[in-house]
């Protein structure tokens, strides 16, 4: 984002959430958050948007994308993500676009005085459960690796020991970029954007 944005007034940031989805715009204006997804369209002033949650959301086609659930004061839902369907196999991210039009946003949320709520991460119930299955799931690979050892079984374990750190590594920085927090629009979760 260029100080010319900021003097203009208007800064937008568009993306295709699927292939065969409509086109998603988004536009920061001095009216507010104007938005069009296909033939629907609205301006939410900034006073009015009662949430914003991000999150980190890998898929199998993008395994780094992040995401943001801004809700209206109405209790509609706007998703924003960090990348775009550019064709069949092809997927881009938009990183510096999307980080700059979050920001802009909170800033401008801040700057209207509204009361959002700002969360991070993944809701504090599933986030517990998810937690409480990798702990059940590290106890039982260390019994499994202790058994193909105690057995002699070393290929055995050192395969279990891979498929763990493997795991460990995928599922790891899911959870550790979704632990649940409140933030404030002036400090922007880190790990939570690109």
């Amino acid at each position: 984002m260029s100080s010319d944005d900021v003097a203009h007034g208007a800064i937008s940031y568009t993306f295709k959430p699927s292939l065969a989805g409509a086109v998603r715009q988004f536009e920061l204006t001095d009216a507010g958050l104007a938005w069009q997804v296909g033939g629907r369209r609205g301006t939410w002033p900034y006073a009015s948007i009662a949430a914003v949650q991000l999150s980190y959301r890998p898929v199998s086609m993008q395994p780094r994308q992040f995401r943001a659930d801004i809700v209206g004061g109405n209790g509609q839902r706007q998703v924003v993500l960090s990348t775009s369907w550019k064709g069949f196999a092809l997927v881009e991210t938009q990183d510096e676009a999307y980080r700059a039009f979050m920001l802009a946003l909170h800033r401008r949320i801040a700057e209207a005085g509204g009361g959002a709520a700002f969360h991070g991460g993944m809701r504090p119930i599933p986030y517990a459960l998810a937690a409480g299955v990798l702990i059940l799931f590290a106890i039982v690979m260390v019994a499994l690796i202790a058994r193909a050892l105690a057995t002699d079984a070393v290929a055995g374990a050192l395969f279990l020991l891979a498929l763990a750190a493997l795991f460990a590594w995928q599922i790891g920085g899911f959870m550790r970029r979704n632990k649940p927090c409140i933030y404030t629009p002036d400090r922007l979760p880190p790990q939570l954007l690109p």
